[in-house]
């Protein structure tokens, strides 16, 4: 007689260590913008190691949670430090001069424009998951507005120091979503509130609406 035996794996929340990649990356980053320190050099590791790696990270073990909305943002943001410390790499001349010569920043703005667009989407989700969330997720929005349109030589100072600022509340943000999300599990009650779902786009909210247009 053949028996079909279930075995469960658990893995843990991967949310804290995500964020306090996304936090740690935004953090550095957020300086040099500022200009409370210069250059990238020092900025590389962090956007490679705890930008990129450790939000990617994040996503795969979201995706065994079947958490789509989780592995979706954690991968995508995870190689778009990826990718951005590879840009600085280029604008340094380490893959040599032909690309560093070549380098368009305009396709950086390009990249950033569809980020925005994938954000606001993203956003719409943050709303129904937690108040700190959608609040990071909104400054990510601004982030990419300021990068989007100050790398299109578009009001380029103000866009430049909106990013800035953006960058600098989400590493605070996520520095408490972190510290929330390992706290909160650790304890087993909610010792540093998330805040709840707005409750806008949900189900009910819909079919609610909907009933209210037909009457």
């Amino acid at each position: 007689m053949n028996t079909t035996k279930e075995i469960k794996i658990s893995t843990a929340d991967p949310s804290a260590i995500g964020l306090f990649g996304l936090a740690i990356v935004t953090f550095v980053a957020s300086t040099q913008k500022i200009g409370w320190t210069e250059g990238v050099g020092l900025v590389l590791p962090w956007a490679i190691f705890l930008g990129g790696i450790a939000q990617f990270y994040a996503s795969v073990l979201d995706a065994k949670h079947n958490n789509t909305f989780g592995t979706t943002a954690f991968g995508a943001y995870g190689l778009f430090w990826m990718g951005v410390g590879t840009s600085w790499f280029i604008q340094a001349g380490v893959f040599g001069e032909a690309l560093q010569v070549s380098a368009d920043t305009r396709q950086l703005g390009v990249v950033y424009l569809g980020y925005l667009i994938f954000t606001l989407f993203m956003t719409i989700g943050a709303a129904e998951t937690n108040k700190v969330l959608f609040a990071i997720f909104v400054m990510i929005d601004f982030l990419f507005i300021g990068l989007t349109l100050s790398s299109f030589g578009i009001m380029e100072h103000g866009m430049h120091l909106l990013a800035a600022y953006s960058e600098l509340t989400i590493a605070l943000l996520s520095l408490y979503g972190a510290g929330a999300n390992v706290l909160n599990k650790h304890f087993g009650f909610t010792f540093l509130p998330i805040g709840k779902p707005f409750g806008i786009f949900t189900r009910d909210a819909f079919v609610k609406k909907t009933s209210s247009v037909k009457a």
